[in-house]
């Protein structure tokens, strides 16, 4: 009897652990860099929207080495918020593609966020669908007093030609456009006020889809002579016209490139300022406004980010086993 009860009870045991262990299986992952406070009930960052329409009955899974938890819904939608930066960003990545609590084997991520863009390519409320992912920050730079008069004041730096720039899955990303490109986005009069300060045609229209490549640099570039200078490496490294300044996007997908892939990768960007001052500012003083002379639109590009980014991920999931084993054109 004894023996019995010490079989049955490993039996109950194992049965107990294989169901606590069972991995989740993800079939997208949103990621978000920031939240201004809590996740829902006050002033959404990145995030809030998300975990408003996917996570609320979710309970959060702790990751060791993540900045913050990761929710998952009943339909495989798991979402987190990974710190900003390209080294907070990466590592918390890094943690939750590693952790045994989830399954990436099918997984497709939408990163999530919000960036700058040039006056003359898009204007506060457009959401932008990156096509490439590039580090503005491997390279060589110096003084323009140390060069020649006019030309470049950076060269890339040798060592780094497989990790400086990525081009996304161009079916994905087309794909992700076309679903989204008739997405009717928030726009505010305050938003509308503020583009009125630029002289350029695509700065003063309203909010739409787009799609360029995305600069990630640690350091939050301004002005129009370093928006020229990104414009100059994203055709330096034969990537698309750039259209947004982030700071997480290369680095996120070098970890994907390490582990699962970037093949199921998309990366979404709303933007919420201009990378640069009008003509009648410097940069100092567009960086550092005075009270009341901030862009508006933060609130609703943030709802623009999730109102876009929602079409694909329930498309993907509604239609899983059309996605599962990978995206294919018809």
């Amino acid at each position: 009897m004894k023996y019995v009860f010490l079989a049955l009870s490993l039996l109950v045991s194992v049965s107990t652990y294989g169901v606590e262990k069972k991995p989740i299986a993800v079939k997208v992952f949103i990621a978000g860099m920031f939240e201004i406070g809590a996740n829902q009930g006050d002033k959404a960052g990145e995030f809030q929207h998300w975990f408003e329409r996917y996570f609320t009955n979710s309970e959060p899974l702790i990751v060791k080495g993540a900045l913050g938890p990761v929710f998952c819904n009943q339909d495989g939608v798991c979402g987190s918020v990974l710190g900003m930066g390209k080294v907070a960003s990466s590592s918390s990545m890094q943690a939750i593609i590693l952790n045994e609590q989830l399954d990436f084997t099918h997984s497709y991520f939408v990163i999530s966020g919000v960036g700058g863009i040039p006056p003359s390519k898009g204007t506060i409320g457009d959401v932008n669908w990156g096509s490439w992912l590039i580090d503005y920050d491997l390279g060589h730079r110096w003084m323009p007093a140390e060069g020649k008069p006019g030309e470049p004041v950076f060269m890339p730096r040798q060592g780094y030609e497989d990790i400086r720039r990525y081009q996304l899955n161009s079916a994905l990303v087309n794909w992700a456009v076309m679903l989204t490109q008739n997405v009717q986005l928030m726009d505010s009069p305050d938003a509308q006020a503020y583009r009125m300060r630029y002289p350029q045609t695509q700065a003063r229209r309203k909010p739409a889809v787009t799609v360029g490549s995305h600069i990630a640099g640690d350091t939050f570039f301004h002005g129009p002579g370093l928006s020229a200078e990104a414009q100059y490496i994203s055709q330096l490294y034969g990537a698309d016209d750039y259209m947004i300044a982030e700071m997480e996007g290369v680095a996120i997908a070098q970890v994907l490139s390490r582990t699962v892939g970037i093949d199921r990768m998309l990366s979404l960007r709303g933007a919420v300022n201009f990378d640069q001052g009008n003509p009648n500012e410097s940069t100092l003083a567009h960086l550092d406004p005075a009270p009341g002379e901030t862009a508006g639109g933060f609130a609703e590009t943030v709802e623009n980010i999730v109102f876009v980014g929602a079409n694909v991920v329930d498309t993907i999931v509604d239609k899983w086993p059309d996605f599962k084993n990978g995206f294919k054109t018809e």
